[in-house]
């Protein structure tokens, strides 16, 4: 028989599985969850960014162009802590509204 309290652990065990889906990839998403493919071609995007800089800064230093390697490398670092930022600017947003709505709802 269904009871009430299995169709909730069902929904808490459904929920924890699509929140982790996509776990990895958050890492090089603008946003705090991934919740649309959208997301995840977007995330996808910057991995795949990251990875050329990184292949392109490696090429660059051995062809001993030292001055390019170094700004790529440096666009590499940038480029996850630009995203960091931004998740966390979004979540404070998200915090702020969350704290301007009146107490009855």
């Amino acid at each position: 028989m269904i009871t009430r309290s299995k169709l909730a652990e069902q929904l808490r065990d459904y929920q924890i599985r699509s929140q982790h889906k996509w776990a990895l990839l958050t890492i090089f998403s603008p946003k705090p969850q991934i919740n649309s493919r959208a997301d995840v071609i977007e995330a996808l995007s910057c991995a795949f960014l990251l990875c050329l800089l990184v292949v392109f800064s490696y090429v660059t230093l051995n062809l001993r162009h030292f001055w390019l390697s170094s700004c790529i490398l440096f666009l590499g670092i940038l480029l996850p802590i630009c995203l960091a930022i931004s998740r966390h600017r979004k979540v404070a947003k998200k915090r702020e509204r969350r704290l301007l709505l009146p107490l009855s709802m």
